[in-house]
């Protein structure tokens, strides 16, 4: 898997929050049942590409300190 910056990581969660914002505003009666589907899947696929992104970003940062500490031994 190709690596990212702590920064291109947040800015893709930032990007990928404001899109799961919007769907989740999005009134699902309003729309056809294969629309409503389709939000719905989207909204789950926003959220675990959302906690993916947390958890490598939480790795990198814990990554970072440990090595900071290990250069102030």
């Amino acid at each position: 898997m190709q690596d990212f910056t702590v920064e291109e990581l947040n800015e893709a969660h930032r990007a990928l929050l404001s899109t799961l914002h919007k769907c989740e505003k999005i009134d699902a009666a309003k729309l056809g049942k294969s629309q409503q589907t389709l939000l719905i899947r989207r909204i789950s696929a926003l959220k675990v590409a959302l906690t993916l992104i947390d958890k490598e970003v939480n790795k990198a940062t814990k990554k970072f300190r440990d090595k900071t500490l290990l250069d102030k031994a």
